[in-house]
């Protein structure tokens, strides 16, 4: 099904759709190629693309269900690994699930099949699906979530709002970079809106919609614990989502003549975008390693929310 760039849809292809079978008589590299790559080799390159050393201390990143050596032909990319995700994942028959935020984030004590994370790995083990999750390294990481924000909007110059600890001086939790021109923070929302998934909470801006902007801050997922670093960049303007209350109104009494302007989105939407980069990243690593897989984007949207009533809505 084709939809709008700006919202999910049907899941697009970045590897291809078939592996070519191999000949008896072909060469190691043709049996390896046909054969696709074991998961573990999937994991050096998710590695090389986004490490875990990037991780932070509190996160869980990783694999979370599968065997290193199960031959992968299928994955499937998605922010959030909900029941309706693994649905489609298993549906497809994808090999490995790759998920952007953690099912575990949290330690349990039980995955018994009668709770939702339960029965999300009972069905992964019983479908012979793996679960790999890359959340805050592919958030630092070159590449990663802010940095595909940024330069979906446009920022030159970038660099990360709070340095990576064990990493290159490009990575960390964050971007700040430079528009081409100087704009008005109405015309600027209205491009992060036009670049973000439809979902039902919209975008809200706190700022004046004349007010100009040319320095901008981002940071792809919950970012209101970086603002200390938002202002030490001097940022006119903060992009980032799940902007709660408290830190959002203290950051409006601190502002110098209104800024930082804020900017909250979505938090599924500003994570979104990554997924096709991801996906064309992971593939040219493994067509570099002679493997043709296909790699797609889930079609899910899994904002939590599916309406918002506002004044004047009936």
């Amino acid at each position: 099904m084709d939809t709008p760039a700006s919202q999910p849809g049907g899941p697009s292809s970045a590897g291809g759709s078939s592996v070519p079978s191999g000949s008896s008589e072909g060469t190691d590299d043709d049996v390896r190629t046909a054969s696709g790559p074991t998961l573990g080799e999937v994991l050096l390159a998710a590695e090389e693309l986004w490490p875990e050393s990037l991780a932070e201390d509190w996160d869980a990143v990783g694999l979370v269900v599968g065997r290193s050596e199960k031959t992968v032909a299928k994955i499937l990319l998605a922010v959030d690994p909900t029941s309706a995700v693994l649905d489609e994942a298993l549906e497809w028959g994808a090999d490995l699930l790759i998920t952007h935020h953690p099912l575990l984030l949290k330690p349990v004590n039980s995955v018994a099949g009668f709770t939702f994370k339960g029965d999300v790995v009972h069905r992964l083990i019983e479908q012979g699906c793996g679960l790999l999750t890359i959340h805050t390294n592919g958030d630092s990481a070159i590449g990663g979530v802010s940095d595909v924000l940024a330069d979906a909007l446009g920022l030159q110059d970038v660099q990360p709002l709070k340095q990576a600890s064990a990493g290159l001086d490009e990575e960390g939790i964050g971007r700040c970079g430079d528009l081409a021109e100087v704009t008005s923070l109405g015309d600027f929302a209205a491009k992060v809106f036009s670049i973000l998934p439809a979902v039902a909470g919209g975008v809200k801006v706190a700022g004046d919609p004349d007010g100009l902007v040319r320095r901008v801050a981002i940071c792809g997922g919950a970012g209101d614990g970086l603002f200390d670093e938002v202002r030490a960049s001097g940022a006119d303007l903060y992009v980032t989502a799940d902007l709660r209350h408290h830190p959002a109104s203290e950051a409006r009494e601190a502002a110098a003549n209104g800024r930082p302007y804020l900017i909250d989105v979505s938090h599924f939407g500003s994570e979104w975008l990554w997924l096709t980069p991801a996906a064309e990243a992971l593939d040219n690593v493994l067509q570099d390693l002679g493997y043709n897989v296909d790699i797609r984007v889930s079609s899910i949207n899994t904002d939590p929310w599916d309406f918002i009533l506002t004044p004047g809505t009936e």
